[in-house]
């Protein structure tokens, strides 16, 4: 029944660190100028959809109350 059961590979745990450290050594990491700044877009996008968001809810909120008359 378990014919197609994936297997996972076996391999040293050492073996593992060093392909991981090499990995790593290929990344190309942000300046700290580059991450303070996509830090700050990252910060005002989820205030402006945050926003976005409370106001579609107190529209929505202030709509059904007029159609409910509540």
């Amino acid at each position: 029944m378990d014919a197609h059961k994936p297997t996972i590979p076996s391999i040293p745990p050492v073996q593992f660190v060093r392909e991981v450290t090499a990995e790593l050594k290929k990344v190309t990491w942000p300046t700290r100028e580059e991450t303070v700044k996509l830090t700050i877009v990252v910060i005002a996008v989820s205030i402006i959809v945050g926003i976005f968001i409370g106001i579609v809810d107190a529209s929505f909120l202030k709509l059904t109350s007029v159609l409910f008359k509540k």
